[in-house]
């Protein structure tokens, strides 16, 4: 086999550039003679790494003043209850996306009340609900941008009258965005920043303190603020590691230019997929397809070339393109770091496969 093209949904394909810093920082980091592994997340060389992290984090997405940036361990799994832990006082509203939203909600129930406002189950989440309405009472409204398994995605800022809540854990930095919009945004690294075992947090401050139940030292956003993500040891590898995506990224031009090469990359595939004989998409409406998880089946009349399709592209490089269990089929994760050059030759592989059939 040749060279080897990664589509994981996550963990996920990282820049070279973060791979390489990472493996030169495991030997000899920061010129202390230590590993990144080996060294005091109080000492100066690591607080720095937290500080030029925070400080990116804010420069390219053009984060306002009035907003934290936390990074934290926990995966977003525990933001499902942190978030309604610090936020929820009587009620929230959610909007039910896919599995991961899904999980959200049942984690929100054990403090309030929880309103689904839409729900695209009904169709084993192959779009994004339209025309749900807020309650206005609501403490805020949680949305999922993305949603890995199924291949949906929001791809716009809402206004709303109540505080938004997003986890952008396979999204973020895919796109410019208005932070402004959001009271809190998290995600685990894992897809577009960093290997597994940190999780980023967006917080707004003005939008804690308003719950009157005790929250627990480590599930208080507040505490994590105060002490700059250093009340506990954070994951200090898989931190190192993000501020290396992060330099990549302002490198290739920031958000901007990301979003205009995630666009074309996807757009590449979706044509392909639509023009094969043998393939169709698990998402219909265009405006709801993600640019960062690719999802497709075969057609109906060639349905028992499931299997032999995926032995043929994995034997030609493509790596990870096999569709989550509950949807079947095939997924390709476009992420940042996916070059535009792995989507044309999984567009071959598609069109050789064809010509055989």
């Amino acid at each position: 086999m040749g060279k080897t093209h990664n589509f994981y949904a996550g963990p996920s394909i990282l820049p070279q550039y973060t791979i390489d810093e990472t493996a030169k920082a495991i030997h000899n980091f920061a010129g202390t003679g230590l590993s990144v592994m080996e060294v005091s997340h109080r000492s100066k060389e690591v607080v720095a790494v937290m500080d030029q992290a925070i400080a990116l984090f804010k420069e390219l997405l053009n984060i306002p003043d009035g907003y934290h940036v936390l990074f934290l361990g926990g995966g977003a799994s525990t933001q499902f209850l942190m978030a309604p832990y610090n936020l929820l006082q009587k009620k929230a509203a959610y909007l039910l996306t896919g599995g991961w939203a899904s999980k959200a909600v049942k984690e929100a129930k054990l403090f309030g009340e929880v309103v689904e406002v839409a729900s695209s189950k009904d169709s084993n989440f192959n779009y994004i609900p339209k025309g749900w309405k807020v309650p206005s009472d609501a403490d805020y409204f949680h949305i999922t941008t993305n949603n890995t398994l199924y291949g949906t995605e929001i791809r716009e800022d809402f206004d709303m009258d109540v505080p938004l809540v997003a986890d952008m854990s396979s999204d973020i930095f895919s796109r410019p965005m208005d932070v402004s919009k959001y009271a809190l945004i998290y995600g685990g690294a894992q897809k577009n920043l960093a290997p597994a075992g940190i999780t980023f947090i967006i917080v707004k401050e003005d939008a804690l303190g308003k719950v009157d139940r005790a929250i627990p030292t480590m599930l208080d956003y507040r505490t994590h603020m105060k002490s700059e993500s250093m009340f506990n040891t954070p994951p200090v590898l898989p931190l190192f590691a993000a501020l290396k995506t992060l330099e990549w990224l302002k490198n290739k031009g920031g958000v901007a230019a990301m979003e205009k090469v995630n666009i074309e990359k996807a757009g590449l595939l979706y044509a392909e997929i639509d023009r094969n004989k043998l393939f169709k998409p698990t998402v219909n409406a265009v405006e709801d397809r993600s640019i960062m998880n690719i999802c497709w089946i075969m057609n109906d009349e060639y349905a028992d070339l499931e299997k032999e399709f995926l032995d043929f592209a994995s034997a030609r490089g493509m790596i990870g393109i096999k569709g989550h269990r509950s949807v079947g089929g095939y997924r390709a994760s476009t992420y940042n770091a996916l070059p535009k050059e792995s989507v044309i030759e999984l567009v071959k592989v598609m069109q050789e496969f064809e010509s055989m059939k």
